[in-house]
C-alpha cells in the first residue's frame, strides 16, 4: 500500500501546484482569439487576441469587427463541456458555433501565407465535406486523391475563386475545430476566413478583413496551442470565472 499512498500523495501535491486554468477548457493555451456577440441572433461580433502572460490575459492588437452565421451562433461541440440554455448547432442552420476550439491548420489560394501555422495550400479539387452521410464529413479532401464520386454533394469548394467567380472568402483562413469527432448533422466545415463585401453574414464562419486575417495568422503559433472563443456577451459574462476567459475590456 505504502507505494501506491506515496503516488496518491504525489498527484494530489501536483493538482495543487498546477494554475487554475490547467482543467478548464484553456488547459494549456498562451493564445486566445475571442469572438463576442450581442446575443445569439446576431451576426456580427467583436475580435479580440489575448495572450496569457504571469499577470494573466493581456490584449494583442486592437479589438476589430467580424461577420458571424446569418442565423447567429449556436452551443457548438468543442473543447468546452456540453451546455444547455441556448440553440444547438446543426448542419445546414446558418449558425456560428460557440464555446471553445482548437485552432486547426490555415488553408489558402496561395502555395504559401506568413503563418506559424500548418499550412495546406487549396486545389481546385479540394473540398470540405458536409455531406453528412459521408466518411469524409467535416474533412478537407482532395478530390484527385480521394474519387470524384467521393465529393458528390458537398457545397464548400475550397477554391472557391475557380469555382464562384473570382470569390476571395477562402484565399486566406484557419480551421476552427468545431465537432471534431464529425458526428453527422453536428455541423461542419467551420472557418476563420475572409469577407466578401464588409459585414456580411457568413454560413456559420467568422469573416474578417484582409488585413486582419493577414496579422492573426502572422500572430499564431502551435507552441501556444491556441483556442477560438464565441460567445454572446450573456454566457461570455456567466462563464469568464469558471473557464479563465480574459475580462472583456481588459487593459
Amino acid at each position: 500500500m505504502l507505494p501506491y499512498l506515496r503516488t496518491a500523495v504525489a498527484t494530489v501535491v501536483l493538482a495543487c501546484a498546477l494554475p487554475a486554468w490547467a482543467n478548464a477548457p484553456l488547459d494549456g493555451t498562451t493564445q486566445l482569439v475571442v469572438v463576442t456577440t450581442a446575443d445569439w441572433d446576431a451576426t456580427s461580433g467583436t475580435l479580440q487576441a489575448y495572450a496569457r502572460t504571469e499577470t494573466g490575459w493581456r490584449p494583442q492588437g486592437e479589438a476589430f469587427t467580424v461577420a458571424v452565421g446569418r442565423s447567429g451562433s449556436a452551443w457548438g461541440t468543442g473543447l468546452h463541456p456540453a451546455q444547455r440554455g441556448g440553440p444547438q448547432k446543426q448542419e445546414g442552420d446558418g449558425r456560428s458555433p460557440a464555446g471553445v476550439f482548437a485552432i486547426g491548420e490555415a488553408f489558402g489560394y496561395a502555395d504559401k501565407v506568413e503563418t506559424s501555422l500548418p499550412y495546406q495550400p487549396m486545389l481546385e479539387s479540394s473540398y470540405c465535406m458536409d455531406v453528412p452521410d459521408s466518411k469524409y464529413y467535416n474533412r478537407i479532401v482532395d478530390a484527385e486523391v480521394v474519387g470524384a464520386e467521393a465529393v458528390e454533394g458537398s457545397t464548400e469548394p475550397m477554391r472557391l475563386d475557380l469555382h464562384n467567380k473570382g470569390d476571395v472568402r477562402y484565399r486566406e483562413g484557419f480551421v476552427i475545430e468545431h465537432n471534431p469527432k464529425a458526428v453527422p448533422r453536428g455541423g461542419s466545415c467551420i472557418f476563420a476566413h475572409l469577407w466578401r463585401t464588409p459585414g456580411e453574414a457568413t454560413a456559420g464562419c467568422t469573416a474578417m478583413e484582409p488585413a486582419h486575417m493577414a496579422t492573426l495568422l502572422g500572430w499564431l503559433t502551435p507552441a501556444a496551442r491556441p483556442r477560438f472563443v464565441l460567445l454572446p456577451k450573456a454566457q461570455y459574462a456567466q462563464l469568464q470565472a469558471q473557464w479563465q476567459l480574459p475580462a472583456l475590456g481588459a487593459p
